[in-house]
């Protein structure tokens, strides 16, 4: 096989994970792989556990069992030296957006910067106000969370996550509590960032406009087998999966998924 024939090699893979708490598990045996540029959707009804897969996935929980890779190096047995350098990889945006209220929006920028490097002052508000402008905040440096709206804060949170330049990003419920409108652009904005910077997502997310308006790839986690119920891209899912259960949580409100008519 030529060099350029070779499959894509995955930027996180999962292998026998078992997620559990005590002797209560949640998930067990997931595999899955995510590749480079992917937007790779964690999904299911509530509880099912995708939030804690996103935990697992950035270290902040042990596996009960299994591990989790990123390009090929296993994180899960890392060393705390080795795990640092692989963390410097990837940033978070959690639920609320996770913003300091006390401090501004450039502030809150700011604050990955002034821990993990020793750039001068100067520097850090030039990447600072850069990040902003990506995420379509520049002029609102001064602002604080509180004077802003929720889809702003979100999109704060966006970039602070991407601060250290990280080329994989984890999102958890983006678009929560968002207006439709507001959803949607937020949804662009991951599209464009994937396609201008190259980079990775994977997002935790029940609303199922983001889904299939952003997701290239997905996993359906099932709370009644608490095993994966499907891997693959959410539109093809919708329409073929092999799973009932699957099929129904991706066709509720049938008549607005995209590529279905209304009754």
């Amino acid at each position: 096989m030529s060099a350029a024939a070779q499959p894509p090699k995955a930027r996180i893979s999962a292998r026998s994970l078992t997620m559990a708490y005590g002797s209560f598990v949640v998930m067990r045996d997931l595999e899955f792989d995510i590749q480079e540029r992917d937007i790779f959707i964690i999904m299911g009804g509530s509880g099912c556990g995708k939030s804690t897969l996103l935990r697992h996935l950035i270290g902040l929980r042990e596996p009960a069992q299994g591990e989790v890779f990123y390009d090929g190096e296993s994180f899960t047995r890392a060393g705390e030296a080795e795990r640092e350098r692989l963390t410097r990889r990837f940033g978070v945006m959690y639920q609320s957006g996770a913003l300091w209220s006390s401090l501004t929006i450039a502030e809150n920028v700011a604050l990955p910067l002034e821990e993990f490097t020793t750039l001068p002052a100067r520097t850090v508000r030039d990447i600072v106000s850069y990040k902003l402008s990506l995420v379509g905040l520049a002029g609102f440096e001064d602002f604080y969370p509180s004077q802003v709206s929720g889809g702003m804060n979100k999109r704060a949170g966006i970039a602070r996550a991407m601060a250290l330049d990280p080329d994989i990003l984890f999102l958890d419920e983006p678009s929560a509590g968002l207006d439709p409108l507001s959803a949607r652009r937020l949804d662009d904005l991951i599209l464009r960032l994937r396609d201008s910077l190259g980079s990775t997502f994977v997002i935790v997310t029940h609303e199922l406009a983001s889904i299939f308006a952003i997701g290239s790839n997905s996993i359906f986690l099932d709370t009644d087998t608490r095993a994966q119920g499907a891997i693959g891209p959410p539109c093809f899912l919708r329409d073929h999966s092999e799973s009932a259960t699957v099929r129904r949580f991706l066709n509720r409100g049938e008549e607005g998924a995209p590529g279905k008519p209304a009754s």
